[in-house]
């Protein structure tokens, strides 16, 4: 189940796989699909200004075609309730 983010230009895609919700209830860890062209500091400032949020760590994975980001919220960030507010949990 993908829900792509309706903002300007955004190219953001929550992924909702049960690895995924496993990585945002223990890891506090939010998981996107993008663009493979986006760079890394690109995508880290687009989640913080979407969610309002700051990003600890960021790992991305690319993979035919596409890349995958794997965002850390700081510990006073819930992951939890940003997947909550995009209708993800």
């Amino acid at each position: 189940m993908k829900k792509e983010m309706a903002s300007s230009g955004t190219t953001l895609k929550p992924i909702m796989t049960e690895k995924a919700v496993m990585m945002i209830e223990r890891n506090n860890i939010l998981t996107f699909e993008t663009s493979a062209k986006k760079e890394k500091k690109d995508i880290k400032q687009e989640i913080e200004e979407l969610f309002n949020v700051k990003i600890e760590k960021m790992r991305t994975l690319n993979r035919k075609n596409k890349k995958y980001v794997y965002a850390k919220l700081k510990g006073d960030t819930l992951a939890i309730d940003i997947a909550t507010k995009l209708g993800l949990m």
